[in-house]
């Protein structure tokens, strides 16, 4: 009898640490277009990843999210390339993270945008992802369109990334991967889809679609992407969307390559807190080692993480 009380208790212990453990707070950091940081200011890429690398403990992160316009040249730069190749080398080992193709990353002909991601698929393509247990996989034979996961709080997410300007075929894919994975929360990233005032509608035409044309033919469908994330528009904005299941769906912006010195380094890190379904934003530069305190760049946005991954609000 002496026994069973001690097992019964050991094991109500083990449940509890186990329950507080699942539920500790945890970080997704966020890497706005470094494509002058490239260009320019390659310390500053190499100082962002570097940070995170040393932090990764410290602010529990679990995953780290690039936005697009890895570099500025378009695809004749190899020396952009192989600094964005250097910061991201310092994340390997350490922490998962996704990339995706901006504008600035695709070919260009005549003045005009090409789907050329040659370069970006020798350096960010497949292969350099390939054996990894967090890498989902890929559409067609570039990572111009790919997803990841990772677990956190006790539950499992999914990291969406597309091209920029997606195509059609592009948005059905990412449909039915998501379709495939309804126990996962899914975050999307592309680089171009909201403006500071709204979702974009002018990027895309018959090139592909705009931040509207994103949420009509994905977003609002797809029950379980709860967050987008995107950079491409200089500044930052943020709105919350009602989905077909009548979930809230959190749309954002931060692109900071205006600031000076190409951005002064400042990234965005988004603490998620399973116990008060919160997830805290901060602006953070880690070559100046300041916090933006401005709530456009520091703020709060509600978020059920004590209810399953596809509960209807209300």
């Amino acid at each position: 009898m002496r026994f069973s009380k001690i097992s019964a208790a050991v094991l109500l212990l083990l449940v509890t640490i186990s329950l507080s453990g699942a539920a500790e707070p945890f970080s997704v950091v966020v890497l706005p277009d470094t494509q002058n940081y490239a260009e320019k200011f390659p310390g500053t890429y190499l100082g962002q990843t570097k940070w995170i690398g040393e932090n990764v403990e410290k602010e529990n992160i679990k995953f780290v999210l690039h936005l697009g316009d890895i570099v500025q040249s378009h695809n004749t730069s190899e020396a952009e390339w192989q600094v964005a190749d250097r910061a991201h080398r310092q994340l390997d080992g350490l922490v998962p993270y996704s990339v995706v193709p901006g504008n600035h990353d695709l070919g260009m002909v005549e003045k005009q945008l090409n789907r050329d991601t040659s370069l970006y698929n020798k350096y960010f393509g497949p292969k350099r992802f390939a054996g990894q247990p967090w890498y989902g996989g890929h559409l067609g034979e570039t990572n111009d369109n790919n997803y990841c996961y990772f677990d956190a709080g006790g539950m499992q997410f999914m990291v969406l990334s597309l091209e920029y300007a997606p195509r059609d075929e592009t948005l059905a894919w990412a449909a039915e991967v998501a379709a495939r994975h309804p126990r996962h929360r899914v975050i999307l990233v592309t680089h171009c889809y909201m403006r500071p005032k709204g979702r974009d509608s002018q990027t895309g035409g018959a090139f592909g679609n705009s931040g509207d044309g994103i949420w009509e033919k994905l977003v609002r469908r797809a029950p379980n992407i709860f967050l987008v994330v995107s950079g491409h528009v200089l500044g930052v904005g943020r709105q919350v969307s009602v989905n077909e299941a009548g979930l809230p769906v959190h749309e954002t912006l931060v692109d900071y390559q205006g600031l000076p010195n190409g951005g002064d380094g400042w990234l965005r890190i988004m603490r998620f807190i399973p116990s008060e379904d919160r997830i805290e934003v901060r602006a953070y530069s880690p070559l100046l080692d300041e916090t933006m305190e401005d709530q456009e760049h520091t703020f709060s946005l509600e978020y059920s993480m004590t209810a399953p991954a596809l509960r209807k609000a209300g």
